[in-house]
């Protein structure tokens, strides 16, 4: 099986269930968004095994997420009809990142300012990894707003970004860095 089909030429793709857009569709750009932040957490996990040591059971979560940023995708990939073709997010998954940050948040110092990302690699990827899912969350409400997106879907995007947050935070201490607070 060839890599190249040639059937998006001309600037359209099919959606999950078949139905032919542009390229610049607000889905397909959801989605696209969703592809780059899934790429930003492997580097973000490969970082973190390379490191002599990471906070316990990180690396597992990033896994975790990394499968949920595929339904996710999957799910701003699909037309009507092939909503009924890919599973919804499981019921606890903004449940369990919630319960995640409030258990890293309980490991560090809490703060009144903004934080400026930097320090340590680690930690400035979570802040790649906190912006771009912003950004991600950004074209979903788009897609929303025109298409329809599934609401545990924008909800967990909005999650996950406080998740890479407070992640930058916990790596800032768990490394020893400097935490940088922003003071105008």
């Amino acid at each position: 099986m060839k890599v190249y089909t040639k059937t998006g030429d001309r600037g359209t793709t099919s959606l999950i269930g078949g139905e032919r857009v542009s390229k610049t569709d607000e889905r397909v750009e959801a989605y696209g968004t969703v592809d780059e932040l899934t790429a930003f957490v492997a580097l973000l996990s490969d970082r973190l095994r390379e490191a002599s040591s990471t906070p316990a059971g990180i690396v597992e979560e990033l896994n975790r997420i990394q499968s949920r940023l595929m339904t996710v995708e999957a799910l701003l990939a699909s037309d009507p009809a092939g909503r009924k073709q890919v599973p919804p997010l499981p019921e606890d998954a903004v449940s369990w990142l919630e319960t995640r940050i409030d258990a890293m948040q309980a490991e560090v110092p809490p703060i009144d300012k903004f934080t400026i990302p930097g320090g340590h690699t680690a930690v400035s990827l979570c802040h790649v990894c906190r912006t771009v899912c912003r950004r991600a969350e950004r074209a979903a409400l788009r897609a929303d707003a025109q298409y329809g997106v599934d609401p545990s879907t924008l909800v967990w995007l909005n999650r996950l970004s406080d998740y890479f947050y407070v992640l930058g935070r916990l790596l800032t201490s768990f490394y020893g860095v400097q935490e940088t607070l922003w003071i105008p």
